[in-house]
């Protein structure tokens, strides 16, 4: 029996529906709840196998091959609104086959064939680039006689291959093709989590990171030729016949506010380990980096936001602003409420892992700084809804705001992170995503006023 059979065998498919709950949130939903469950066990087994240096290397890897957003410079996240642009008048038939509209699916496949080009490019810069910053990074870190190199290296090569799937994996998306997607994501999930505890368990150490990318890889090779080889041959090895999206003219001026975006994103989110392993050790970035990793569970509710996004972009298209302003606050309410319940559970956990004294309290950050991490992502996620309603009109009006959140962020992150400890770190950070929010809100509602005219002041005056 499958999950949709058996949720229309319990009769909840309708309440589910009145939520705006369909199958691709709840694999979604069903994927961050294995997250919930592996997320802790998998910090147990680290504890338990890892040492608290080695555990700091392995959190280290993480942060700094996230550098792949200089090289991915946000253009996956455009793809999508692009391509759902272009699926409004498209479909896939029962053969696997794009039908519909011959000018939107020329513009489609130039849009493929731009983005494959680049990730293409964008993987071996990866897997160079990465390589010799880490080389570099760790070569002039303390040496704690650790056989760091030669999993560096393949965790390189491989991820480098991750990024040659993203354009596929973002036309996916776009195309509207999010159940099928997110039930495979779900899957990946499971067998990619049970080979990094083999990996741990087998005692693996700095090479689990790798191993479980490898099998990622084998799953995301079987899914694409099973299910979509049809769509992917059209997409990448067809010359478009018509209409054209032409990179410098349509895309780029969406994308270099994205990639700033994205840029900034790192200086934002992904300096703490390196910081702190820089000034205060691999034990301390260890702990930084199990932490961080806990603190992501805020972001459980993301799997009912995002497959929503293209149907956002598809009804931008389609010029439905109160079908689109409808949704987009249903959205917004129960992604809320998700998110809210989400922080506080997981400070109830680290709450009680500290109070009943087990041993990964030790592996984690103290309980202040974690609380203040938690308080802060939450702020950050209660912002999303907002920022893909203005991304599904192919505008980014946000690049301003972010680069300033960059800016002090890394600023106050390295300052506070050489001067001072992980405490005044966290302070810090919650600090600047405080001041986020109101200013995302009025960008926002002054944005939705500019595109929808007077239909959006009223509606906005009506929400506010």
């Amino acid at each position: 029996m499958t999950i949709e059979s058996m949720f229309d065998n319990l009769g909840i498919r309708r309440l589910l529906n009145r939520l705006g709950v369909d199958f691709a949130v709840i694999f979604g939903l069903l994927a961050r709840i294995w997250g919930v469950v592996a997320g802790p066990v998998s910090a147990i087994l680290i504890a338990a196998y890892f040492t608290p240096q080695i555990q700091g290397y392995y959190y280290t890897f993480a942060s700094i091959l996230a550098i792949q957003v200089f090289v991915e410079l946000g253009l996956g996240t455009v793809i999508v609104q692009f391509a759902s642009h272009e699926w409004a008048k498209l479909s896939l038939d029962e053969s696997g086959h794009i039908v519909g509209n011959q000018d939107s699916l020329s513009r489609l496949i130039s849009i493929a064939n731009i983005v494959a080009k680049w990730y293409l490019v964008g993987g071996i810069i990866v897997t160079i680039g990465a390589g010799a910053g880490g080389y570099m990074f760790f070569s002039n870190s303390p040496s704690y006689d650790i056989n760091w190199l030669l999993p560096w290296c393949l965790l390189c090569f491989v991820t480098g291959m991750t990024v040659w799937l993203v354009p596929i994996w973002s036309l996916l998306e776009g195309c509207n093709q999010v159940t099928r997607l997110y039930e495979f994501r779900f899957y990946q999930g499971l067998f990619t989590t049970i080979a990094t505890w083999l990996a741990i368990l087998s005692g693996a150490e700095l090479w689990t990171a790798a191993i479980s990318t490898i099998v990622s890889l084998i799953c995301s090779g079987f899914f694409l030729k099973r299910s979509y080889w049809i769509f992917i041959t059209t997409l990448l090895l067809s010359a478009p016949g018509g209409a054209k999206i032409i990179w410098q003219v349509d895309i780029l001026p969406m994308q270099w506010r994205m990639a700033i975006s994205w840029i900034c994103g790192y200086f934002i989110y992904s300096l703490f380990v390196p910081v702190l392993f820089k000034f205060h050790g691999p034990i301390v970035a260890g702990q930084m980096g199990m932490t961080w990793s806990l603190v992501g569970l805020v972001g459980v509710a993301t799997s009912y936001l995002l497959p929503k996004v293209p149907q956002l972009g598809m009804l931008v298209a389609q010029r439905q602003f109160n079908d689109l302003d409808a949704l987009f606050w249903k959205i917004t309410k129960v992604f809320s409420v998700l998110t809210i319940l989400a922080a506080s559970m997981l400070y109830i956990l680290v709450l009680l892992l500290n109070v009943l004294n087990f041993s990964l309290a030790n592996r984690l950050l103290p309980l202040l700084p974690t609380g203040i991490f938690i308080l802060a992502q939450l702020f950050m996620y209660i912002s999303m809804p907002f920022s893909y309603y203005m991304f599904a009109h192919k505008e980014n009006p946000l690049m301003l705001l972010t680069i300033v959140n960059a800016v002090f962020s890394s600023v106050l992150t390295v300052l506070l992170g050489k001067y001072r400890d992980v405490v005044w770190v966290a302070f810090g950070f919650l600090f600047i995503q405080s001041l986020m929010i109101p200013c995302i809100f009025l960008i926002w509602r002054r944005s939705r006023i500019a595109w929808h005219g007077e239909q959006g002041q009223t509606a906005a005056k009506g929400r506010t």
